[in-house]
């Protein structure tokens, strides 16, 4: 299958280099791109992605209000409407620890990616995301949410209550997800097979009605379930 992407930066020659990159790539298929955030939220609305690249910092709109927009469900809720879609945002950033980025993936984006990082990088972060999956391997990524937790007090009363919802094996792996070790580092910590590792993954998801890995991870701070700094 093709993924088809849209690349919302307000820098010509980043959105040049991206498209080319990627363009390049016989599963993916630049469909569009936009210079600020109001222009990105109509050009995925119309040109229908599975991923968004998106740009933190730009004019008119920056890339968390057009993020939200994006991922916004439908209004008077009921799941997504019929001929709706809504695809995967990955967060672009020039900056290795930005607020921005942690209120982006609150709001639902999938992770981030530095603008410098290696063209392999972009590559495979966009089939990471496209396949459902969060981008939260790089250390820069845990320090970011770990940073921003650290300014805040844990978010007590429900998401604290979810997480009763959870066996104790879910708790350990969800913990575990939020100290960013992959499947396969939690199968050899608590020693089971990695398949069991997904499985609890998507039992987690579900109890607690999370998107992905990224809100996982943001959910575990925000409910004190894993504290900055442990």
């Amino acid at each position: 299958m093709t993924t088809r992407v849209i690349i919302v930066d307000d820098q010509a020659m980043v959105r040049a280099g991206f498209a080319a990159l990627l363009a390049a790539q016989s599963d993916i298929d630049v469909v569009g791109e936009a210079p600020d955030g109001a222009q990105g939220v109509e050009l995925s609305r119309r040109t229908h992605p599975d991923v968004v690249l998106m740009d933190v910092r730009m004019p008119e709109m920056d890339g968390l209000e057009a993020a939200r927009r994006i991922l916004a469900p439908p209004p008077g809720g009921g799941g997504t409407a019929p001929g709706e879609h809504r695809p995967r945002v990955l967060m672009l950033t020039t900056f290795d620890i930005d607020d921005y980025v942690y209120e982006a993936l609150r709001a639902g984006a999938s992770g981030f990616l530095l603008k410098d990082a290696p063209p392999a990088d972009l590559i495979a972060a966009v089939r990471v995301v496209a396949a459902g999956d969060a981008l939260l391997a790089p250390s820069v990524t845990r320090r970011l949410i770990a940073d921003f937790a650290r300014q805040r007090p844990a978010a007590r009363g429900k998401p604290a209550l979810r997480l009763k919802a959870l066996t104790h094996r879910e708790t350990e792996v969800l913990t575990l997800v939020a100290r960013g070790r992959s499947n396969a580092e939690i199968a050899q910590t608590l020693v089971l097979a990695e398949q069991t590792v997904k499985t609890h993954v998507s039992r987690v998801l579900t109890k607690l009605d999370l998107r992905d890995r990224a809100q996982a991870v943001v959910f575990a701070y925000e409910s004190g379930l894993v504290t900055a700094g442990e």
